[in-house]
């Protein structure tokens, strides 16, 4: 058996990719390299440059390698950018992920996992949030994820799929063995735009808002290492070979952090200062977003390991710079 993993050289595929391998698991991974790079896929993975609408190369993937199981990452996912460009993000989101379902279910793949996101709650209002609170994403991007989980579900019941979905906080943090970590330039992830401040591959940083109804005045987001994220993805991906049925679940740790908190928490771990400007809020973004994730681990026999934000800023910090090293050593 294999598994296919879509957007396997970005930030959380790659992480993903590892861990499957790991586990003793075949990997193919399929990216159009957009955003990821093809030195973050594990060497001993098959990596296929091409785009996950393109029926006749998955479908080829799938049938060739015997993949048994979907892991679907790729996707567009700032949220400022879909409330600049939604068309683009309903098209490489939704549209996409709608042509990818297809494919696997008219190639008799049983076994999908789909990284949704915390964004489809909005402004939740009840924290922590479980998942069945109201779904009332405030931006394209939350919408373009409600979708595709809306036909998983409909395509589940008319087919022979079983799938997880499930919604992750935010995500933050690097391998803990330095093999792969967050890449993309110009990133907007909170914790990567710290670390980069503080190393100096930034001049300064911006805090966009300080004047929401939380304890500091900024956003408030539960944060959660990308090694644990993954590992809930190895878990469900065992609970549906297994024969589990379809879940939608919470990745989170179900405690928040403001800006200010974790700006804070960099300057701790790095043992020095940044230069950091406040400025107005950002289109699409909720006060706070807190997980409720006793689903995922009841369900999956999830137990997160890394539960500790100056852990997950110590990885990221030495993700950055072991990139630089990197990309010195490119030119």
């Amino acid at each position: 058996m294999t598994v296919l993993v879509t957007g396997g050289a970005g930030y959380i595929g790659s992480h993903m990719v590892w861990e499957l391998l790991d586990a003793g698991e075949r990997v193919v991974v399929v990216d159009n390299l957009s955003k990821g790079f093809d030195w973050a896929v594990a060497p001993e993975a098959l990596l296929v440059k091409g785009d996950i609408a393109d029926t006749d190369l998955v479908g080829g993937l799938i049938r060739e390698h015997a993949v048994d199981a979907v892991i679907h990452f790729a996707g567009s996912i700032v949220v400022p950018e879909s409330v600049a460009d939604p068309l683009a993000y309903y098209r490489n989101n939704t549209c996409k992920t709608r042509t990818l379902i297809e494919t696997a279910v008219q190639a008799q793949v049983r076994n999908f996992i789909f990284s949704s996101t915390a964004a489809v709650y909005g402004g939740a209002g009840i924290e922590p949030v479980e998942e069945n609170a109201r779904l009332e994403p405030e931006s394209p991007y939350g919408r373009s994820k409600l979708m595709s989980e809306w036909m998983l579900r409909d395509a589940a019941d008319a087919h022979d799929l079983r799938y997880t979905a499930l919604r992750y906080f935010n995500v933050a943090g690097a391998d803990p063995n330095g093999r792969t970590g967050q890449s993309t330039p110009g990133a907007t992830h909170l914790i990567k735009v710290a670390c980069e401040t503080a190393l100096g591959k930034r001049p300064f940083m911006q805090v966009f808002g300080t004047d929401y109804q939380t304890a500091d005045g900024t956003c408030v987001r539960d944060y959660i290492h990308v090694s644990d994220l993954v590992r809930a993805h190895r878990l469900a991906l065992q609970r549906l070979r297994a024969g589990g049925d379809s879940i939608v679940a919470n990745c989170g740790y179900g405690h928040g952090y403001s800006v200010f908190e974790v700006i804070e928490a960099v300057r701790r771990v790095h043992g020095g200062d940044f230069d950091v400007r406040n400025g107005p809020r950002r289109p699409g973004d909720a006060a706070s977003v807190v997980a409720n994730s006793d689903l995922a681990r009841h369900e999956l026999g999830w137990m997160p390991q890394r539960d500790d934000l100056d852990l997950i800023v110590a990885d990221a910090l030495a993700w950055e710079r072991r990139l630089q090293t990197m990309n010195s050593a490119r030119g």
